[in-house]
């Protein structure tokens, strides 16, 4: 498939998927610790490897990651368990976005309509969008199911777009982890990659690597594009939503023990 570069100013997309943790949420850190207080509880340190193969898993994959570590596969629910909880616990008391974000969301929400697909549980996602007050320019958020798989498989992204009425084609996504742009070309989105470019042949997922959200020529293209609607009213996830994505019950940051 020939794509187009994602920075081609002849092309608008028509919506914006991003990912959430490590892309607009500066969470890996918060993952990372998380993981490590479950590991050591376990009486196990996580090394830079298993930093690698956990980061952009699905939750529960990551859970029984971490059991299959330790050697206890039977213990999978209780540490992705142990894992939400420090991780929301975590993200509570230090939420930030990464360089950028706040800025492209903004600039981009004025473009086209935007969604979030994470692997995340969807109370986790909207918690850490609501914490950093982005929540209100999101129209839908996106997470595994019964019916939804995680990535690398193309369901979040493929459901994302299909909510927000375009094909995968006309929609950009914006990604930090091999597997998550894996989803997003599978489902026939363009890709903004970030994060250094690999050496290997996964430099070919996205159509263009920038090292932060504020990268100058990412945001010159952004602010370049043409407003679809100039002056609408600001939307929040679950204004044209259907119902399993609930609407917020308000701007107010949401309290940790409600997020569960």
């Amino acid at each position: 498939m020939t794509r187009i570069p994602a920075l081609d100013p002849d092309w608008t997309p028509e919506a914006v998927v991003f990912d959430c943790d490590g892309t607009l949420i500066d969470s890996e850190q918060h993952w990372q610790r998380a993981r490590a207080i479950v590991l050591r509880a376990f009486g196990h340190a996580p090394d830079e490897e298993f930093a690698q193969r956990a980061k952009g898993l699905h939750y529960r994959d990551c859970g029984a990651l971490m059991a299959e570590l330790v050697g206890a596969p039977e213990h999978a629910e209780d540490m992705t368990q142990q894992l939400l909880s420090a991780f929301r616990s975590l993200v509570a008391r230090e939420p930030v976005t990464t360089p950028g974000a706040r800025e492209l969301v903004w600039t981009l929400q004025r473009v086209a309509p935007l969604a979030v697909a994470s692997n995340c549980p969807e109370d986790v996602v909207r918690f850490s969008l609501e914490s950093v007050d982005l929540l209100k320019y999101v129209r839908h958020i996106v997470v595994p199911d019964d019916s939804i798989r995680p990535k690398p498989h193309p369901d979040t992204y493929a459901e994302a777009v299909r909510r927000l009425g375009v094909p995968g084609s006309n929609a950009l996504a914006v990604e930090d982890s091999v597997n998550g742009m894996k989803a997003a070309v599978a489902a026939g989105l363009r890709v903004v990659g970030l994060g250094p470019r690999p050496a290997t042949q996964d430099a070919a997922l996205a159509d263009l690597w920038v090292d932060s959200l504020d990268d100058p020529a990412l945001m010159d293209w952004a602010a370049s594009r043409p407003t679809s609607r100039p002056g609408r009213p600001e939307t929040r996830a679950g204004d044209t939503a259907d119902a399993k994505v609930p609407r917020p019950g308000g701007p107010t940051r949401q309290d940790p023990a409600g997020a569960s």
